[in-house]
C-alpha cells in the first residue's frame, strides 16, 4: 500500500523536477485535448513545440515574446520573494507603454535616436508611478496589494482607451482607435535584420545578471527575501518591513513598465487598445515555473512564449480557439501547483502486513 508522510525537510530534487514533470503533465492533457476537439495530437503537438523553433525568423518572434514576459517575471519575483503580492503588473506594463508611447509622440524629422532612452526612461517611470499607489495604499492604509494591484489594471485599460479613442487618436488613421505610428527614430535598436527581436532581449538578459547579484551577493536582497520568510526575524534583525515593501513594489513596477516601453516602441510601434496581451497575468506564472530564481525564469520563459506562439498557429493552422493559449497556460500553472506538493511531501510504498493464522 502507498502512505502519503511529510519529509523532515523539502526536497532539493523536486524542486527542479517538480517543473519538468508539470509540464510533461501539460503535454500529456493537451494530447487528450487535442482528441477530444478532433485534432491529430501528433500535429498538434508539432504546431505547439516544433514549429516556433523550426526557422531563424521563428526563434526571433519567439525571443520577441519571451523578452516582456522575462523583465516581468524579474519584477514579480523580488515581489514574491519578499511575500508582497503583486498582482497587478499588467496595469504597470500598460502604464509603462502609455509613458513611453506619449514620449515617442513627441518625436519629429529632426530628432536624433537619443530618444529611445528617454522612451525606457518613461516606462520606467510610468510602471513605477503605478506600482507606488498600491504601495502607498499599503503602506499608510493596510490595504490588500492584491485586490489593489489587480484593480489598478482596469483603470490602466480605461486611460489607455480613453488616449487612444479620444486626444491622442491619429486624425489619419481612418476613425480607427490608434495613435499615429511612431517615428522611425523612436524604434527600439533590432539585434539583426530580418528578425524584430530588439536589444530589449539584451536588457533583459542584462536584468537576470543584476538581479541575481542583488538577490544573493547583497545585504538588501537578503533583507528582501528575510522579510518574506520570516517577517518576525526580519524585524529582529532590524530590516524595516516598509523599505522592502516599497522597493519591491518599486522594482516589479519599473521592471513590467519598462517591458511596456519596449513593446510599444518596438513589435507594435505605435499605442492600440490591444496592448494589454496579458504578459502581466502570464509572467506570474514564468515566475513560479522558475522558481523565482533569475536564470530558471528565462528558461520559463521561453516556454511560456512557446506557448503564446504556438497557440496562435493552432488558431490559423488548426482552427482551434484563441482560448486554447490560455488553456495550456492554466494547464501548466495547476499541473506544477500539484507537483509542489512532492516538494514537502513524499509517497512511500508500504508492504502489506501479514497476518498471522
Amino acid at each position: 500500500m502507498f502512505r502519503i508522510e511529510p519529509r523532515p525537510q523539502a526536497s532539493s530534487f523536486w524542486s527542479i523536477a517538480s517543473p519538468v514533470l508539470a509540464l510533461a503533465i501539460t503535454v500529456l492533457i493537451g494530447v487528450a485535448l487535442f482528441v477530444a476537439l478532433g485534432k491529430d495530437p501528433v500535429r498538434g503537438l508539432q504546431v505547439f513545440f516544433w514549429e516556433p523553433l523550426r526557422t531563424r525568423y521563428a526563434i526571433g518572434e519567439l525571443m520577441v515574446k519571451a523578452t516582456p514576459l522575462l523583465l516581468i517575471a524579474l519584477g514579480l519575483a523580488v515581489c514574491f520573494r519578499s511575500n508582497v503580492w503583486n498582482i497587478g503588473a499588467e496595469g504597470q506594463f500598460v502604464l509603462g507603454a502609455i509613458c513611453g508611447g506619449g514620449v515617442a509622440l513627441m518625436a519629429s524629422a529632426d530628432t536624433g535616436r537619443w530618444i529611445v532612452l528617454p522612451i525606457l526612461l518613461a516606462g520606467m517611470a510610468g510602471g513605477m508611478a503605478w506600482a507606488s499607489i498600491t504601495a502607498f495604499l499599503r503602506d499608510r492604509f493596510n490595504a490588500n496589494e492584491i485586490l489593489v494591484s489587480l484593480m489598478l489594471v482596469y483603470v490602466a485599460v480605461q486611460l489607455l482607451n480613453y488616449l487612444v479613442f479620444g486626444p491622442w487618436k491619429d486624425p489619419a488613421g481612418y476613425n480607427f482607435p490608434q495613435t499615429k505610428t511612431f517615428d522611425a527614430v523612436t524604434q527600439i535598436p533590432r539585434l539583426m535584420s530580418g528578425s524584430r527581436a530588439s536589444v530589449g532581449l539584451l536588457i533583459a538578459l542584462a536584468a537576470v545578471a543584476v538581479l541575481w547579484v542583488f538577490l544573493f551577493r547583497t545585504r538588501a536582497g537578503f533583507a528582501q527575501q528575510v522579510g518574506g520568510l520570516a517577517p518576525a526575524a526580519a524585524r529582529y534583525a532590524g530590516f524595516s518591513s516598509r523599505r522592502a515593501l516599497w522597493l519591491a513594489l518599486l522594482v516589479s513596477g519599473g521592471a513590467a513598465g519598462l517591458a511596456g516601453a519596449l513593446e510599444v516602441a518596438g513589435p507594435i510601434g505605435q499605442l492600440t487598445p490591444y496592448v494589454p496581451a496579458g504578459y502581466g497575468f502570464a509572467a506570474i506564472i514564468v515566475a513560479f515555473v522558475g522558481r523565482l530564481h533569475p536564470v530558471g525564469m528565462v528558461f520559463s520563459a521561453l516556454l511560456m512564449s512557446l506557448f503564446y506562439i504556438g497557440g496562435e498557429l493552432a488558431q490559423s493552422r488548426l482552427g482551434l480557439p484563441k482560448s486554447i493559449t490560455g488553456v495550456f497556460q492554466g494547464l501548466l500553472l495547476f499541473s506544477l501547483l500539484a507537483c509542489d506538493t512532492l516538494l514537502v511531501w513524499r509517497v512511500r510504498w508500504l508492504p502489506a502486513r501479514k497476518e498471522v493464522a
